[in-house]
C-alpha cells in the first residue's frame, strides 16, 4: 500500500512514449495513492525526480466502468500540475499489466481524460489518450520577444508559416516553431529567467517546433517551471500542438502527426498525434515501458 511509511518504495518506473528503458520520458507511477496528502505526493516526485510522478486513487465508479475509472493527480518535483501526458500514458500501461488492455477513465484536474490500452503483435502495451476540450489563444510581439530573450534565440530564427501561438489540451504551452533543424538543437536558455516567464503566464512547458515534413516533426520542451532542464517527452504539449496545428489550417479535420522528441538529449521518444473530424479533441498514443529509476534532470542537466 501507498500508506507504508515509505511511498518511495511503491513508485513504479516506465519510459513513456518507447519501447526501450533507455529512452522516451521517465514517469512516477503510485497506483495506490489514498493515503496520501498532497504535502506527501509533492515530498515523493521530489525524491524520484522524474518530470512527472502520477498518483492514483479510485474514482467514484461508472457502471460500465467498474474498477477502470481512477482519479489522477501529477507531481514535478517543484510543483502539482493538472495534466501530464507521459505520465498518464506511463500510468495506463502499469494499470494494464495489472488489470488487462482496455479502456480506463482518468479523472484529472484539467478534466476526464479517456485512455484506450492495446497490446501490438509483440506484446508491447500502446495507450492512446482523448485530451480534455482544447484551445488555442494568441500571443503578444512582446511575450513573444521576452520568451525568445530568455531562450536567446532571435526573431528572425522562427518559421515565419508556424506563429507563436499558447495552446492548451489540458495545460498551457507556449508554441514557438524553429526555422532550421540545427536552431532547435542548439538549446542553451536562462533557467530562473524562463521559469518566471513561465510561471507569470501560468505555462507548463515551450513547445519548441522544428517542421520536418507536413506531417513529421522535431519537438524540444523546456520545463523549467518543474525543476526539470528539459522534458525528453511531453504528450500534454503534443495534445495542445495537435490543436494549434488545426487552428493554423495547417493539419486537416483527420489527420495523423508523427513528434520525434527527446532525440538532442540522447532518449529519443515517438509521439502520434491524431486528429478526428467531428471531434475538436485530440488523441495522443505512445508505448510505455518499466525502466529503471534513472535520475533527475535538474538546472546541470539535460
Amino acid at each position: 500500500m501507498a500508506t507504508s511509511a515509505d511511498p518511495i518504495a511503491h513508485v513504479l518506473h516506465y519510459a513513456a512514449f518507447t519501447t526501450d528503458p533507455a529512452g522516451g520520458n521517465m514517469a512516477g507511477v503510485v497506483l495506490d495513492a489514498a493515503g496520501l496528502d498532497e504535502a506527501a505526493m509533492l515530498a515523493v516526485a521530489e525524491e524520484v525526480g522524474h518530470p512527472e510522478t502520477a498518483f492514483l486513487s479510485a474514482a467514484p465508479e461508472h457502471p460500465a466502468e467498474t474498477g477502470r475509472t481512477f482519479t489522477v493527480r501529477y507531481f514535478s518535483p517543484k510543483m502539482e500540475v493538472p495534466f501530464c501526458g507521459h505520465a498518464t500514458v506511463a500510468s495506463a500501461v502499469a494499470l494494464a499489466e495489472r488489470i488487462g488492455p482496455g479502456g480506463l477513465v482518468f479523472e484529472t484536474q484539467a478534466g476526464t481524460v479517456p485512455v484506450e490500452v492495446t497490446a501490438d503483435d509483440d506484446g508491447v502495451l500502446w495507450a492512446t489518450l482523448t485530451s480534455v476540450e482544447p484551445y488555442v489563444e494568441p500571443v503578444g510581439d512582446l511575450d513573444v520577444a521576452q520568451a525568445l530573450d530568455a531562450l536567446k534565440w532571435r526573431l528572425d530564427e522562427l518559421d515565419p508559416g508556424l506563429p507563436p501561438r499558447i495552446a492548451f489540451a489540458g495545460s498551457r504551452h507556449l508554441v514557438l516553431a524553429a526555422a532550421t533543424r540545427e536552431r532547435l538543437a542548439d538549446l542553451d536558455y536562462d533557467f530562473s529567467g524562463l521559469a518566471q516567464y513561465m510561471t507569470d503566464r501560468d505555462l507548463i512547458t515551450l513547445q519548441l517546433v522544428w517542421r520536418e515534413s507536413a506531417d513529421v516533426f522535431q519537438v524540444r520542451d523546456p520545463f523549467p517551471v518543474g525543476g526539470i532542464v528539459e522534458d525528453p517527452a511531453t504528450g500534454a504539449a503534443a495534445a495542445a500542438f495537435g490543436a494549434y496545428l488545426r487552428d493554423l489550417g495547417e493539419a486537416g479535420p483527420a489527420a495523423v502527426l508523427t513528434l520525434h522528441q527527446g532525440v538532442d538529449m540522447g532518449r529519443p521518444g515517438l509521439l502520434r498525434v491524431e486528429l478526428r473530424a467531428g471531434d475538436t479533441r485530440v488523441r495522443v498514443s505512445g508505448a510505455a515501458v518499466r525502466a529503471p529509476a534513472g535520475g533527475r534532470r535538474g538546472p546541470a542537466g539535460g
